[in-house]
């Protein structure tokens, strides 16, 4: 894959595809012929409305948070690497939420305010 920073893995004996150690895309349903993306459920319903002989929710749970199926005979080369790029670049964002929402070192999980404000001398910060 030519998107920054993807490596390919294997998950369930099939390629599947991360970035920052999440998974965006995969084509464990391969032998049904279809990929997998993990999409919003704003970019999956898009998506389906746009081309539903292409992109289906991923039946039960699955589906009802984002997962989506590409029918992968029916995307021509551009739908896919558009939906590939709309995924990938969805696991980008939240892997920088995520990567945002961690503690400082300074201050332990629990701390109150007056420790989060302290610096690593120990002085609280005015």
């Amino acid at each position: 894959m030519s998107l920054d920073g993807v490596e390919e893995i294997v998950h369930a004996g099939l390629p599947a595809f991360r970035i920052g150690g999440a998974r965006f895309a995969s084509l464990a349903s391969q032998s049904a012929g279809y990929g997998n993306l993990s999409l919003t459920l704003e970019q999956q319903a898009a998506f389906v409305e746009e081309a539903p002989e292409i992109f289906l929710p991923i039946p039960g749970g699955w589906g009802r948070m984002g997962h989506t199926h590409i029918r992968l005979a029916a995307a021509n080369e551009d739908v896919l690497t558009g939906a590939l790029r709309t995924a990938w670049k969805l696991r980008l964002e939240n892997n920088a939420k995520r990567r945002g929402k961690k503690r400082s070192p300074a201050a332990p999980a629990g701390a109150s305010p007056r420790a989060r404000a302290r610096d690593r001398s120990g002085n609280v910060a005015n």
